[in-house]
């Protein structure tokens, strides 16, 4: 069992049960992570008839869902308790690609990618809230930013090799990735089934749909310290996930052939694991102010000089694009998390993901639109100008606000 081993690296300086939750946590983000399918699922789509326009609609639709059950799914995190919804997340994403992988035409897809968004809106949020619960436990949530970075680099090397992985194996045949995703996705079941509820923790008493309106109230209306921070996080983990949709379609216009997508994507998904571990250090250098700034403005930024740039500097700056994509999300996420009470934690992490994939079902047809319509160029500068307007706008309420704490 995980509990009796001796547990080294990151770990080594964690009472073993803080470090066996947190290896299990680690699990299912590899589980999540160790994606398969990305290197090759436009081609994927572009080979089962799918436009980009298209493409993007399936993704909003997947937006959608999480948006319609992450407070939900949240909410029951705080009443019920983390590990069963991240049980129940660690299943339906199962399912999802158990779907993907029977099934062809976009109404199979559509299914599949609905199982997908329960599956995450159940794991989002839960997952944060468990970390830093599971940490406080401890009294090591001060520690939070490096824990997180170190969950998100296992994400990101995980999604990293899967390129590698999953471009080799697509020589098969585009569809048999997904054969081999259903049964890395079932390996965050045990790892969920073996969590430990963090015994600090009060469990919320629940009153049904009023308690649930309540908290919202609280969050987005009453407590104007973590609204901010809500909103520019959210906007900068949608601008995140937009681009990384943005990536294939970049390395289609620069003539890269198939067989180097899951490169591509490995060293762009390395870079990310590599600068989510130094966040925290980078963080403290910089300190909050600068270092919200440079993210407010240098994430859309590049998305606008990817766009003007000529094809051949396009993936360059896609590695700069990803190295600050690392940065960025232990960092907002800890923010996040310093401002909330226990009792709500996964109900306002699931917040923070409702809200990013808000921006995302808007952004994502748009800046999908502008590339059909126009270009793949005009897309990515157009989209690029809206979200560094929103951006700004943001940080400057966030600062403004914290200025007068």
């Amino acid at each position: 069992m995980i509990k009796g081993k001796e547990i080294s690296g990151f770990y080594s300086s964690l009472p073993k049960g803080i470090a066996a939750n947190i290896l299990r946590l680690n699990i299912i983000k590899f589980s999540k992570w160790f994606a398969l399918v990305m290197p090759i699922i436009v081609p994927f789509y572009n080979d089962n008839g799918l436009s980009l326009s298209e493409i993007m609609v399936l993704k909003s639709v997947y937006s959608v869902v999480i948006v319609a059950l992450e407070l939900p799914s949240g909410y029951l995190a705080d009443v019920l308790g983390r590990k069963r919804t991240l049980i129940a997340g660690a299943i339906l994403s199962t399912a999802g690609f158990a779907v993907y992988s029977v099934t062809s035409g976009y109404t199979g897809f559509l299914i599949a990618e609905i199982a997908l968004g329960a599956g995450q809106s159940f794991i989002s949020g839960a997952d944060s809230a468990m970390l830093y619960d599971t940490l406080a436990a401890g009294r090591r949530e001060k520690e939070y930013s490096k824990y997180e970075g170190l969950n998100a680099s296992v994400g990101n090397f995980s999604e990293a090799f899967a390129g590698l992985a999953g471009g080799a194996l697509a020589l098969i045949s585009l569809r048999f990735p997904f054969y081999v995703q259903v049964f890395i996705a079932s390996t965050a079941i045990p790892a969920a089934l073996m969590l430990r509820e963090p015994g600090k923790r009060n469990r919320k008493k629940s009153n049904g749909m009023k308690d649930l309106i309540r908290v919202i109230e609280k969050i987005l209306i009453s407590d104007k310290n973590l609204r901010y921070n809500l909103l520019f996080s959210s906007i900068i983990g949608a601008t995140t996930l937009f681009m990384a949709w943005f990536a294939q379609p970049i390395f289609e216009k620069a003539g890269i052939p198939l067989i180097l997508y899951g490169v591509l994507w490995t060293a762009l998904n390395i870079t990310v694991g590599v600068s989510s571990i130094a966040a925290h250090k980078i963080e403290r250098k910089l300190g909050e102010t600068r270092m919200l700034t440079l993210i407010a403005i240098v994430i859309p930024v590049m998305m606008i000089i990817t766009g003007i740039s000529p094809v051949l500097l396009a993936i360059p700056l896609l590695f700069v694009f990803y190295f600050f994509r690392g940065i960025a999300t232990p960092v907002l996420k800890d923010y996040v998390n310093q401002n909330t009470s226990p009792d709500v934690r996964a109900t306002v992490m699931s917040l923070r993901d409702m809200i990013i994939r808000i921006f995302f079902a808007f952004f994502a047809p748009l800046g999908g639109w502008f590339s059909d319509n126009y270009s793949l160029s005009t897309g990515l500068m157009a989209s690029g100008f809206i979200i560094l307007l929103f951006s700004v706008a943001t940080l400057f309420m966030f600062i403004r606000h914290n200025s007068r704490s």
